[in-house]
């Protein structure tokens, strides 16, 4: 607080509350620059509002351009032609499609190309000024300025180039734009750019290191990690798109020949409410004020349909397994084919049907046109997609387990007798075989009792092996299957002999092993994986391009 001494004193000047000093000389003179300065901005800006609106006023073509939204006069189209259907298009052809901006260049004010893509299939579109329907420079310079990924409605004619146009799938045609309408705009700024998903990825064994940011080209990479966090735009490339639509080809080859062999579709559980076949690798869950767990397979509920007297059943659906496993084949959440089936007088029976249905779906695959081409395409990116062996019989190769480890043995690869094969001595085997009996698919039968689930079926004349079997596909494990234990003594025998110990009459167990108190017939299955068929049939680097929105130890969005 100031002393009365010191309101005494005078004030400096410029301090009175009411100071009227007039401004220097040189703020005026800034002022007035600003104040000019301000006046001419104002003076070009509605200048250019009135050329624009000249502009607009002498657009020959505004009304055959723009937003979708704004086209309030456009008639609606009575048909829509997919790019996939111009292949075999006829000179002249009007037609209207809707596709991507894939790219987008002004060659001229009076010339621009776009390239238009939908799924897999791409075309190039041309605007140029004038033409019957007097197209404008406004319209080129606008379309050559639409953003990529944005989703367009034009109509055109199709034309034969000069010369085949070598960038796009569509080479013998091009479409001549008459109208272009924005359906959907996309950002300017993309995560990443679809056209360099559109090249290899790097195949990098190491996870120690770190992926390059270019190729020996000096164009970007996008790795494994920046596709599956941009899954939405890697996913629109058209190795992406074949892999997918691949994958929906094996679905529903699987299911053709499960309804030709009048197999019953069953939809299981994937909630439990105690952690069943041993307990390890389940994820628990919050379930209202108790805990549930997720199912690891159908496995229970497929052999409690055949004690209901269903003799044949299969299904499609999620497995999960709880295991922290950063592999290239091995996914926290995967899609399962599953089947069981009632077994007549052996179990072989049921291995038989098991490869029919792997020979009819690999075979399907590599014969059917549609397949083969998709096939094709995922080969320009992955190299060897196409490749996969399998024998000219209509038998696959069959090993026992013992046949398998001596082919590793021979080989200086050592496997035990009653040791479960490692991935390595897995994918050396496939190697051996491959060299020696031509084939990429095969079945190891009779593994050892020691490494198989406790329900599996022991071999009656040698406990020590089983009656079970897994079969591969480029030296990796795609199915695993076997003839179950039915009688429900033997099967209650086998769970308290199991390590560590399981209790048959335990919440979790009881209403599987009272199935077969009541009287079950001999049966057996399997369960294949569609993301390992998909990945090794075309011999993807890592399982994560054969799924959508992969789950693994480190993953969970998107």
């Amino acid at each position: 607080m100031a002393s009365q001494g010191d309101r005494d004193l005078p004030s400096r000047a410029g301090e009175d509350e009411g100071d009227t000093t007039a401004p220097s000389k040189n703020a005026l003179k800034k002022a007035n620059k600003e104040k000019d300065k301000a006046e001419r901005a104002a003076k070009r800006q509605e200048l250019e509002r009135q050329q624009k609106e000249q502009a607009e006023a002498n657009d020959t073509s505004r009304h055959l351009y723009g937003s979708i939204q704004s086209a309030s006069d456009r008639r609606p189209v009575q048909q829509f032609t997919e790019l996939a259907e111009l292949y075999d298009a006829k000179e002249d052809q009007e037609v209207t499609v809707d596709a991507r901006i894939h790219n987008a260049r002004v060659q001229s004010a009076k010339l621009a190309f776009l390239v238009l893509r939908e799924e897999a299939h791409t075309i190039q579109a041309v605007i140029a000024e004038g033409g019957i329907n007097q197209i404008s420079r406004q319209m080129v310079k606008w379309c050559g300025g639409i953003n990529a990924e944005s989703i367009v409605r034009a109509t055109g004619l199709v034309k034969q180039p000069k010369e085949p146009v070598t960038s796009t799938s569509i080479s013998n045609f091009e479409l001549h734009i008459e109208s272009i309408y924005v359906v959907s705009e996309a950002a300017q700024m993309l995560p990443v750019q679809v056209k360099d998903c559109m090249r290899a990825p790097p195949m990098n064994d190491d996870d120690s290191k770190d992926d390059p940011e270019m190729d020996s080209q000096g164009l970007p990479v996008v790795s494994l990690n920046a596709r599956l966090n941009n899954r939405v735009l890697d996913g629109r490339t058209a190795a992406s798109q074949a892999i997918f639509q691949l994958q929906s080809g094996i679905s529903h080859l699987f299911i053709e020949y499960m309804n030709q062999n009048r197999f019953t579709w069953i939809n299981s559980s994937r909630l439990a409410g105690a952690a069943t076949e041993g307990g390890a690798g389940v994820f628990e869950i919050k379930y209202f004020d108790t805990k549930a767990y997720l199912t690891q397979s159908p496995q229970f509920f497929k052999q409690m349909a055949i004690a209901m007297d269903m003799k044949r059943v299969c299904e499609i659906g999620p497995v999960f397994r709880a295991e922290n496993s950063n592999t290239h084949r091995h996914l926290t959440e995967f899609t399962g084919l599953d089947f069981e089936m009632v077994i007549k007088n052996d179990y072989h029976e049921v291995l038989s049907f098991g490869e029919k249905l792997m020979l009819y779906i690999i075979r399907n695959l590599q014969q059917r046109a549609e397949f083969k081409r998709l096939t094709k395409v995922v080969d320009q990116i992955f190299p060897g997609a196409g490749d996969f062996k399998l024998p000219s019989e209509d038998s696959a190769l069959r090993l026992t387990f013992a046949d398998a480890v001596k082919l590793l043995n021979d080989a200086g690869i050592e496997a035990g007798e009653f040791d479960d094969l490692s991935t390595s001595q897995e994918k050396a085997l496939g190697r051996i075989i491959r060299e020696k009996y031509g084939t990429d698919f095969y079945i190891i039968d009779k593994y050892p009792s020691a490494v198989r689930p406790f329900y599996t079926m022991p071999d009656p004349t040698n406990p020590k092996v089983s009656n079970s079997y897994d079969f591969f596909m480029r030296g990796q494990e795609i199915m695993s299957g076997a003839q179950r234990i039915h009688d429900h003594k033997q099967l209650c025998e086998r769970m308290k002999a199991n390590d560590p110990p399981l209790d048959p009459s335990s919440e979790g167990f009881r209403h599987y092993t009272d199935a077969f108190k009541y009287g079950c017939a001999p049966h057996g299955g399997g369960g294949l994986g569609l993301n390992r068929i998909l990945q090794f049939y075309l011999g993807l680097p890592d399982i994560r391009f054969a799924t959508m929105f992969p789950r693994d130890p480190g993953r969970l969005a998107p």
